[in-house]
């Protein structure tokens, strides 16, 4: 018997300003449930949502139903329907064995030797973005740092010319809404589709650049990878590099501005990262877990599944519910006290199994390298006394903006 959820709306202002108080009851009382208002299953506990993410039967192919569900009638627009094409080519989108062709694409072009050599890039673009604050008493965080940073990190590993990179962003911002949302608001996916468009047009030109004069950078690499393997196409190169382009950056946002506000509420563990007393890769962790990027991720039932005492059906939209699962009580001592020195820390943040996400490594570093800088370069840095304001979203956690106060800003 399904049993139904308690009242709760996911997109919520309570859900959206704090899901991991909107959730706990869940996780405790119903871990895997069904929501009639999103038609979806809530899986909210570790150990449940673990065992989801290395399970095949939890699917990753939900954009290949969804344009043979609702893009294949007459009158769809054509450019929205092309742009779910380039994102059913998007590795995340796909299951075995695609998905492993299309990660060890990626993998071989997006080295550790390639993401390491970014660590002085990154301090340096961070104290010069800093430096740009200079003395103004108010400033956004995101505006100024946590979005410039790893926008420019990312275009440069690809390859992307310095004076395209303003036109880069937009297209990565227009595009959002085609993986974010559905089809209820007409005009905002085809401004997105229009800009998936002219982001594959740009993307092709740029291959056709780099196999002319090949470059030390991501795009070559990709292109070096496809030409060694017969089996990949040209729409899975450039899927690819939208892929990269648009979760190189956002995920990255999120943490730093999300890392600063809870260093920020909790000065205790300011003061110990500012004195040195905690390790900066285990503080990156406990950022993760206490407050990550992301809320949940989708899956879609390839078959009738017994799964936490509940049965759910081929063809079911499931919600695994990061936040919930890494403040599991189960798993974590003090699951809602931030510790930067938290040795035991398995959360789930960044995935697991075969879908574990590939740029995690630079997300690390971009965080690990920015945050430090951050509270070094702000000693007097306070929150605003203005709102904070999260994206009504379900999968990311994200603030619109960070303001913050400081007796000028940056020393």
């Amino acid at each position: 018997m399904t049993t139904e959820t308690p009242r709760i709306d996911i997109l919520g202002e309570r859900a959206v300003r704090d899901p991991y108080g909107a959730f706990a009851p869940l996780r405790r009382d119903s871990p895997v449930v069904w929501d009639p208002q999103y038609r979806s299953w809530l899986i909210t506990r570790h150990r449940d949502v673990s065992a989801a993410l290395r399970d095949d039967r939890f699917s990753s192919d939900r954009i290949a139903p969804f344009i043979e569900r609702k893009l294949s009638e007459p009158g769809t627009d054509p450019l929205v329907r092309q742009a779910f094409e380039v994102l059913r080519n998007w590795m995340v989108f796909q299951d075995k064995p695609s998905h492993l062709r299309l990660r060890g694409l990626v993998s071989r072009a997006f080295t550790p030797r390639a993401v390491s050599r970014m660590r002085d890039r990154a301090a340096e673009l961070c104290t010069e973005l800093l430096a740009g604050i200079g003395n103004r008493d108010e400033f956004d965080l995101i505006a100024e740092v946590a979005y410039p940073l790893p926008a420019v990190v990312i275009a440069e590993m690809l390859g992307v010319p310095p004076e395209d990179r303003d036109t880069f962003k937009h297209w990565s911002d227009e595009v959002a809404p085609l993986v974010s949302a559905g089809l209820d608001d007409p005009d905002r996916y085809a401004r997105a589709a229009a800009a998936m468009d002219a982001l594959v047009a740009y993307f092709s030109g740029l291959l056709r650049r780099y196999e002319a004069q090949p470059a030390d950078n991501l795009i070559s690499g990709l292109i070096e990878a496809r030409d060694a393997d017969d089996t990949l196409t040209e729409a899975e190169v450039v899927a690819t590099c939208t892929l990269l382009l648009f979760g190189g950056h956002e995920t990255t946002a999120n943490l730093i501005a999300n890392s600063v506000l809870a260093l920020l509420q909790h000065p205790d563990q300011l003061a110990a990262l500012r004195d040195g007393e905690v390790d900066v890769r285990r503080a990156v962790e406990e950022f993760l877990r206490f407050d990550g990027p992301g809320k949940a991720v989708v899956r879609v039932m390839s078959e009738d599944v017994e799964f936490g005492g509940e049965l759910l059906r081929k063809g079911q939209r499931v919600f695994l519910v990061l936040a919930a699962a890494n403040r599991d009580p189960e798993v974590f001592d003090d699951p809602d006290v931030l510790r930067l020195d938290r040795s035991h820390n398995p959360h789930v943040a960044f995935g697991f199994g075969a879908h574990h996400c590939l740029g995690a490594a630079l997300a690390r570093l971009e965080a690990g390298v920015a945050v430090p800088i951050l509270v070094a370069g702000l000693p007097g840095v306070r929150l605003a006394e203005r709102p904070l304001r999260w994206q009504q979203v379900f999968l990311t956690r994200g603030l619109r903006e960070l303001w913050l106060s400081a007796d000028g800003a940056t020393r």
